[in-house]
């Protein structure tokens, strides 16, 4: 008997409310088409603003170019009246790039020290390297460097009784 009165009661209560339930549907369906609508919008808004940004963005680039090039031209004309010292100034004030310091620092010259007349290799903007020699060639070094420690060390002397 439980179940009779289950399903007495399932049709009872949907032929009650049949004509709620169909004005609702209609409502739920208008949402729904209400909603869809409103997702098109939303991706015709998004593609119209997308074309938009392109635009700007060629526009942009365009007026860049334009830019660049009036800029190279009076950089032209500006340096043609600014001197070759405060160009290479300002030059030199900028900061260095990896490879130009890659480049300074390959470079090994030979510097005569006037204190000890030993010459040094000097790598770069001042790294002093060592060389390696043989026995003999590092006693002749040392010779000529402590020949060279005398003479400078009497002129220094000299230097200082003249001021005296």
């Amino acid at each position: 008997m439980g179940k009779e009165k289950s399903k007495k009661r399932r049709q009872s209560s949907s032929s009650s409310n049949d004509s709620t339930s169909s004005s609702s549907s209609e409502s739920s369906r208008e949402k729904k088409q209400l909603r869809k609508l409103k997702k098109k919008l939303k991706k015709e808004q998004k593609k119209t603003e997308k074309l938009l940004k392109r635009k700007l963005k060629e526009e942009k680039r365009k007026l860049k170019k334009k830019r660049n090039n009036e800029s190279k031209e009076s950089q032209e004309e500006a340096t043609a009246d600014i001197p070759i010292e405060l160009m290479e100034k300002s030059k030199a004030m900028a900061p260095m790039t990896k490879e130009e310091w890659e480049q300074r620092q390959s470079v090994i010259r030979r510097v005569l020290d006037e204190e000890t007349g030993r010459y040094r290799l000097i790598k770069g903007d001042g790294e002093v390297l060592e060389e390696i020699v043989s026995r003999d060639r590092h006693k002749e070094i040392n010779k000529q460097a402590t020949n060279a420690d005398g003479t400078f060390f009497q002129a220094q002397t000299l230097d200082k009784k003249k001021y005296d």
